[in-house]
């Protein structure tokens, strides 16, 4: 397992551009709206912030730091270190440029040749450390005491293409980059050793995946482990477009459905599924589709802005 140490107190701007004198936000603005469990409502700690797209924003709980957040999907901390796969409607060029380079980064091998090995002196990151399928890394976080914070970080599979002679093509001119889900764990370490991490909260993203077989590996290897959140990418993406639908790279309703039953979360929330006019299967089909599965009480909807809140469980 690989391993980075977070330290909150020596907290930098992400940002290498920040003008002079400017100060980074400490706080989220107010939720447009904010939902909870759908049916479980209880004490929350925490709270996931959707901005749009394929991009949330997690704040965790104020004891393991005051205002440190995670953005995904492919998530950040914003302050301290970002999960990305390098693709456009993630981590568009503009946010690339602005980013201090020293800023750690959580990745794919694909997406760490982009950036720390194909760029000119000057614009590499320098602390970029790649997870490939079922790899893990713990983010400990520093502070004092027996209960140590830490978020446990694992690459999920995902594929674009589905299997077949698409997809065979596809590996060979790659035409479609590859890519991946993350399961994320919110917890602590009791000691140095690595088995003395305990899940508080399990987030599993899906990423820009379609219903491959290989998704079925994670309800194995997490069995009898509690999926607590999932956030799903759907909108059918399809390529070149979609009045000219002639490839689906990310799932579409149908799919999000068969997901939910293979993974079975305790509340899954979509992502993913407008924005863009490649965008083939829009949200009500989803909506429609959970009305139709009988899925409603496991399923929290977020518009811009709005903010789901929940509860990680505190260090024993």
């Amino acid at each position: 397992m690989k391993h980075l140490l977070i330290d909150p107190s020596k907290a930098q701007a992400p940002t290498r551009d920040l003008p002079s004198g400017a100060q980074v936000a400490s706080s989220l603005p107010d939720a447009k709206e904010t939902k909870i469990h759908p049916r479980n409502p209880g004490s929350v700690n925490a709270s996931l912030f959707f901005v749009g797209t394929a991009t949330v924003i997690l704040q965790v709980p104020t004891s393991w730091w005051p205002s440190v957040v995670f953005m995904d999907s492919r998530i950040s901390f914003i302050q301290e270190i970002m999960f990305i796969l390098g693709q456009d409607d993630h981590f568009d060029q503009n946010v690339e440029a602005s980013l201090r380079r020293d800023l750690p980064i959580i990745t794919t091998p694909h997406a760490k040749l982009h950036l720390a090995e194909s760029k000119s002196d000057g614009e590499a990151f320098t602390a970029v450390h790649d997870l490939d399928l079922f790899q893990d890394m713990l983010v400990d976080i520093a502070a004092q005491g027996k209960n140590r914070p830490a978020v446990k970080v694992t690459a999920m599979p995902g594929k674009h293409v589905a299997p077949g002679v698409i997809g065979t093509l596809n590996d060979w001119i790659s035409a479609v980059p590859p890519t991946n889900g993350w399961m994320i764990e919110l917890g602590y370490r009791f000691s140095d050793n690595d088995d003395s991490f305990q899940s508080g909260y399990r987030i599993y993203i899906s990423g820009d995946t379609l219903m491959v077989p290989e998704l079925a590996e994670i309800p194995r290897r997490y069995s009898g482990q509690n999926i607590d959140l999932m956030l799903v990418h759907l909108g059918g993406t399809t390529i070149p477009s979609a009045s000219v639908p002639l490839l689906m790279v990310t799932m579409d309703a149908e799919m999000g459905i068969q997901l939910m039953k293979l993974i079975d979360p305790d509340v899954t929330v979509p992502i993913h599924y407008d924005d863009y006019d490649v965008f083939l299967s829009p949200l009500e089909d989803f909506k429609k589709a959970v009305r139709e599965a009988g899925l409603e009480d496991k399923v929290v909807y977020l518009d811009r802005k709005d903010a789901y809140h929940f509860s990680v469980k505190d260090g024993q």
